[in-house]
């Protein structure tokens, strides 16, 4: 297995995509922390004023945007293997294949942590010194270190959902595709009908709202319980993923 975690590791970072991800979501998480905390304090928007506990656990919770992209490189991990055709040699080398799509989740979930280091550190980054400018940088007390801490948590744990949905559906667009449309839109309109707003918190955004207190949904599950239930997804995408790798040909 470590062996196989290796290999995964060598395919990620002798390719640029991990590269283009990484500035991707620094630029994102950057430009939405600097847009937040500049309309600080402005009726109209309805954030909370720079200082004050709720925009800095807001502010620092701005890491959640590059979620998707987390999602989108675990999604290339898997996919790329079909894609460019390398299933067959990799599924000889290792004739398990549910071996190499554990391998795959354990690689990109690790890889992940060095990601969102650097983008928490980015979004830390740029409230301090837009916030500060304004008069109030945020401070390191522990509930602003939980946010960061689980913000970064639900970078990896997107990585291990993008595996597990790279392993369901195999083709790498329909993949991504597929993933940005739920998220963005079948999400977004089950949070806003009141007939249905009620199952959101069961729902990944939920449990990633619930997780980084980003107070933009209904009622919410507890922190702990919104990462468990992403979680939760992850492997059970993962653990699907695995049952149909091993019983599908590969085309």
């Amino acid at each position: 297995m470590i062996r196989l975690v290796r290999a995964e590791w060598t395919k990620l970072f002798t390719t640029r995509v991990w590269i283009a991800m990484l500035l991707g979501a620094c630029a994102m998480v950057g430009g939405f922390a600097a847009l937040l905390t500049g309309f600080a304090g402005n009726p109209e928007s309805g954030i909370p004023a720079v200082g004050t506990p709720l925009f800095e656990q807001l502010a620092l919770a701005q890491s959640t945007n590059a979620t998707v992209l987390t999602l989108i490189l675990g999604v290339i991990g898997m996919t790329q293997e079909y894609r460019h055709r390398t299933a067959t040699p990799t599924f000889l080398t290792a004739p398990r294949r549910g071996h190499v799509v554990v391998a795959k989740v354990i690689a990109y979930a690790l890889a992940a942590v060095p990601f969102a280091v650097v983008v928490v550190a980015v979004n830390l980054l740029v409230v301090t010194v837009y916030a500060g400018a304004r008069g109030a940088a945020p401070e390191l007390n522990g509930d602003n270190l939980e946010v960061m801490l689980t913000s970064g948590l639900s970078l990896a744990i997107y990585a291990i959902i993008g595996v597990g949905i790279g392993a369901l559906l195999r083709n790498q667009v329909g993949a991504i595709v597929g993933a940005l449309v739920y998220l963005f839109v079948i999400e977004q309109v089950i949070r806003s009908i009141p007939a249905t707003s009620g199952a959101y918190k069961w729902m990944p955004g939920g449990g990633l709202e619930a997780m980084t207190a980003t107070f933009q949904g209904p009622e919410l599950l507890g922190a702990w319980q919104g990462g468990l239930l992403l979680l939760g997804y992850g492997l059970v995408a993962a653990v699907l993923g695995t049952f149909l790798a091993v019983r599908r040909d590969i085309v």
